[in-house]
Order: structure tokens, then sequence, then C-alpha cells
């Protein structure tokens, strides 16, 4: 699934399909407005919303970065924005 919205959102030049889990998606053309897309994009697909710690470079940067945040934001029970959180 996290593929699916890099696909849809991320504005890659490239086919998502033919970028390993861990390539540099910056490196691959996504820009910074793109990965801000992005990154609204896997709020809404995964029902999650990225604390201001997680809004880094680094956590969306690879498709196995993205899986990674969103396994410890789930794990966690971070709140959402629904839920009234920080």
């Amino acid at each position: 699934m996290i593929r699916s919205v890099v696909r849809e959102h991320a504005r890659l030049p490239v086919d998502v399909d033919t970028l390993g889990d861990d390539s540099d998606l910056f490196v691959a053309g996504m820009t910074s407005h793109a990965s801000v897309n992005l990154m609204l994009a896997l709020e809404d697909a995964f029902d999650i919303e990225f604390p201001d710690r997680m809004l880094t470079r680094g956590v969306f940067d690879s498709v196995s970065a993205i899986a990674a945040a969103i396994a410890e934001l789930s794990a966690h029970g971070e709140p959402s924005a629904a839920g009234g959180g920080t």
C-alpha cells in the first residue's frame, strides 16, 4: 500500500516499482513539496498523523523508512488530529 501512495503522490520521474525499498526517493526525484503531499496522503491512507518529531526528511526518504515510521506510529498509538493530540 505504501508503494501505491508513493506512486500517486511523490511525483517521481521514475516508476516506483523500479526502486528498492531502501532507495532514496529524493535522489530518485521527489521534491520537498511532493514529500509534503506524500505525507498527507500517507496520513489519510493509514489513518495516522505524523507528529512534529517525525517531520524530517529521513522519515520519508525511502519506502522502508516510511514503513518503519508507520509501524512505530501504529505500535505506539500516536494520537491523530481527530483524537485531540498535542
